[in-house]
């Protein structure tokens, strides 16, 4: 058994993910695509900033409680969409899930998540989550995943726009990371030496993408599943689509993948809620920005119109802090999610979320300031 509280950052959940997390599940997660400069930069560009320190300033009764497209939340923190996290850990949407609803941050379930969008309401009593959804060509599939996700409860779509295609991922090809996986001698040996996670896998019946099969016709097993999703993330997706997937479903609308101050002007015509200032956490495009270089143009574009928030690299409250430094109205946690996740499963989430909100707590303190509603960019120091 791990002792929780002797982990204090999410690098501690990083190391043991590593070890208790088959590699090809855990490099899925951990890598970036190509060169993997973009993710490293994500990363890099938070630590490059320095925070303004104050003293003798009334630092009690903090809060970091505030609201992202009008739902409260604990700190403004969301656990982002991540494919195929029920691989993480089994049953890791449903633990995510859990996890966020007994914190009070936002839980957002993949398209290509293993555990489907029933099961989510199921074991949370039905409390509203988000659904990111990737439009395929099927456009049948696509009205059919929003009527079930207004039917689970869905309080926010988020529509994912920087995946018309897969980005070169050196280390899901190398690891033989397909649908269903490669059985090769190496990812054998591999998943012999992580008897944890082979057992909790053995104890669900959850093992494929629980949105998708079942509910397409032809799509029985993996192998027809893995032909089917091939075909299906359409190149021609425009903005008439988003138009049309607004109209479909009249609710709340998140528009992730956000780069450029030209895009996300087009993205406030759409008439959509919030945006998502994101590379993909560096698995698509390598060679861009990272997100937090790319925010504050974005900010200064639509932040008057619309909610703007990013993910990509935060590790850290700090890292929190920070984005809401430079605009940012909340931001969402991917790779820190899963690691936690991979670790220690539902308990270690909810570790997560703890180090992350006191971390940002004592940090926003440090920079004298007492609620997360008053921090702006002059808690940081000029960059050199």
């Amino acid at each position: 058994m791990v002792d929780l509280s002797k982990i204090t950052c999410i690098e501690d959940f990083r190391a043991l993910a590593r070890r208790r997390v088959p590699r090809m599940f855990y490099d899925y997660v951990d890598a970036g695509s190509w060169s993997q400069a973009t993710y490293l930069a994500n990363e890099r560009d938070f630590a490059l900033m320095e925070l303004r320190q104050r003293v003798c300033v009334n630092i009690a009764g903090r809060s970091t409680r505030t609201t992202m497209i009008g739902e409260a939340v604990a700190m403004p923190v969301a656990i982002a969409p991540t494919g195929i996290a029920g691989m993480q850990h089994a049953d890791g949407e449903i633990l995510g899930a859990r996890a966020a609803k007994a914190f009070g941050v936002p839980f957002t379930l993949s398209t290509m998540s293993v555990c489907a969008l029933e099961d989510i309401a199921a074991h949370t009593g039905r409390h509203p989550f988000w659904f990111q959804l990737y439009v395929m060509k099927d456009r049948g599939f696509v009205a059919e995943l929003i009527e079930r996700a207004r039917a689970a409860n869905v309080s926010a779509l988020q529509l994912t726009l920087d995946l018309q295609l897969p980005g070169l991922r050196h280390k899901d090809i190398k690891n033989g990371l397909s649908t269903p996986p490669k059985p090769t001698l190496r990812n054998l040996l591999n998943l012999a030496l992580r008897p944890r996670w082979c057992l909790g896998m053995a104890r669900t019946r959850r093992h494929g993408f629980g949105n998708i099969m079942g509910h397409v016709s032809g799509v029985t097993d993996m192998s027809s599943l893995a032909s089917w999703t091939a075909d299906q993330f359409d190149p021609t997706l425009s903005w008439a689509d988003v138009e049309w997937i607004k109209g479909r479903w009249g609710g709340k609308l998140i528009l992730k993948g956000i780069m450029d101050p030209e895009d996300a002007r087009l993205a406030v015509a759409t008439g959509a809620d919030a945006l998502v200032v994101s590379n993909h956490g560096g698995r698509q495009l390598d060679g861009t920005c990272s997100s937090i270089r790319a925010l504050p143009a974005i900010v200064d574009a639509v932040g008057a119109h619309m909610e703007v928030w990013m993910d990509g690299g935060v590790r850290s409250g700090q890292d929190v802090l920070k984005a809401r430094a430079l605009g940012a109205r909340g931001v969402q946690i991917g790779r820190a999610f899963n690691y936690a996740l991979g670790a220690c499963g539902e308990a270690g989430v909810r570790r997560a979320l703890e180090i992350i909100q006191n971390d940002l707590s004592v940090s926003m303190a440090l920079c004298g300031r007492t609620a997360i509603d008053d921090v702006d960019g002059s808690i940081l120091l000029p960059s050199r």
